[in-house]
């Protein structure tokens, strides 16, 4: 049975470009996560794993973007596959069906172990040029998302008795983001 091809994408960050990850691929289908990977709240993924039908296909770029870790990312092969839907890794020229041996499933682990210790590799590079930038003086950290008039008319407002949770829909900010604003002084 020829089913549909359904394509994932994830994004890290709002103004990275999804449209590479699938570019001049067919797909009938595409579900678009803007998410980090390590975060669990993956709400397309989940509509993707509903919407997946058997003799369907999920084409993704490539595994780090469809798992977290080495274990997702055999639970989520392994789901998959057991209801009949083929799993495409284009990057990697992996597919996987369900009726894979067990050399196929010894590269999924450990190409998917190598795509997670890179990850930790970059995120270590990443602290150690934080802190040689904050050593140097010339790291400003993340631009604040309100500016101090905001904070002011924020806190104003939240001594006016106004809902805390409305307010930080309004100023466009977490709650815990409100609430760090209301600690500092």
């Amino acid at each position: 049975m020829q089913g549909q091809r359904i394509g994932y994408i994830r994004v890290s960050s709002i103004d990275q470009n999804p449209e590479r990850q699938l570019e001049n691929v067919h797909v009938d289908k595409v579900f678009t996560d803007k998410a980090s990977g390590k975060d669990t709240q993956r709400p397309q993924l989940d509509a993707l794993l509903d919407f997946v039908r058997e003799g369907d296909t999920v084409v993704v770029h490539s595994m780090d973007r469809l798992a977290r870790n080495v274990d997702d990312l055999r639970r989520l092969v392994q789901k998959l596959t057991c209801r009949g839907i083929r799993i495409e890794f284009l990057k990697e020229c992996l597919n996987f069906t369900g009726e894979d041996t067990p050399m196929a499933n010894l590269m999924l682990s450990v190409i998917g172990a190598f795509a997670e210790f890179e990850r930790a590799l970059i995120r270590e590079r990443q602290r150690e040029g934080i802190a040689l930038a904050k050593q140097r003086g010339v790291y400003r950290g993340r631009k604040k998302a309100l500016t101090p008039d905001r904070v002011n008319e924020l806190r104003q407002r939240v001594a006016t008795g106004e809902k805390k949770a409305q307010l930080a829909r309004e100023f466009g900010i977490s709650r815990e983001t409100l609430y760090q604003y209301l600690r500092m002084k």
